[in-house]
């Protein structure tokens, strides 16, 4: 009977050997970080004495442009899979499916959440140094949780991606839906239903809420995330059954 560990392991070589899924998880670090410390420099004396100015959202602006990179490695080391009928090896060398699929979502989203916690550390430092006098400490209430839970979402979105990925067997399907989806419709959404309400649930505003220092509307930080749990959750599971039903 095969065990986990050698299959946690062999799912870490497969990802460590692919070239373009070391770049995309690298390129979650960057985007995040760059974006950031760029939003954070920029912000004038005027802007940062408004009354809806938030400091710490505003250490991880980047975010918006690191989630495409965490998609992207979610997709690719799921959907990656069925290329070339590199599945069928797989499951040849790993015949329990929910094994296999539980040992390479383990080893993603454990890469994805240690590098979303180093750019998140990275981003707050750096970008309120780059705020100067108008920048908060760790210690700021909401501070921390918000490093944390920068981490957290960048893990939690890339699983989406992931879950969605062995549904769809296609990165670049999953990319299709999920970036426009996230950077474009659901902002637009936003905009038009400014009293909130079902919009709030939508799995990146609802994670985002995290990152705000008094998080308002129907969410608050820990409740948003839970929300943005079960969208993953749900992802995750229908993925699961199709692997489990549907031939390789």
């Amino acid at each position: 009977m095969t065990s986990l560990v050698p299959v946690l392991h062999s799912e870490w070589l497969k990802i460590r050997s692919v070239r373009s899924q070391c770049v995309t998880l690298s390129a979650v670090f960057v985007a995040t970080t760059c974006f950031s410390v760029l939003m954070c420099a920029t912000v004038g004396a005027e802007e940062a004495a408004e009354a809806g100015f938030d400091p710490v959202r505003a250490s991880f602006f980047g975010l918006n442009f690191g989630q495409i990179a965490a998609i992207c490695f979610g997709s690719i080391a799921v959907a990656g899979e069925y290329r070339a009928g590199a599945i069928r090896v797989s499951l040849t060398a790993v015949p329990r499916r929910g094994m296999f699929y539980g040992a390479k979502l383990t080893v993603v989203g454990l890469l994805a959440l240690a590098v979303g916690l180093v750019t998140s550390a990275t981003c707050f430092v750096l970008g309120q140094a780059a705020l100067g006098d108008r920048g908060v400490s760790i210690g700021t209430p909401g501070a921390l949780r918000a490093v944390v839970g920068c981490g957290l979402y960048l893990a939690l979105i890339t699983l989406f991606a992931a879950g969605l990925a062995a549904v769809l067997r296609s990165a670049p399907a999953v990319m299709g839906i999920l970036i426009p989806f996230l950077l474009m419709l659901s902002f637009v959404l936003g905009d038009v239903s400014q009293g909130g309400g079902w919009v709030d649930f939508l799995p990146d505003r609802a994670g985002q809420q995290i990152l705000l220092q008094n998080p308002d509307g129907p969410l608050n930080a820990w409740t948003g995330t839970g929300v943005l749990v079960l969208w993953v959750a749900a992802a995750l599971w229908v993925g699961g059954r199709r692997l489990a039903r549907r031939d390789a």
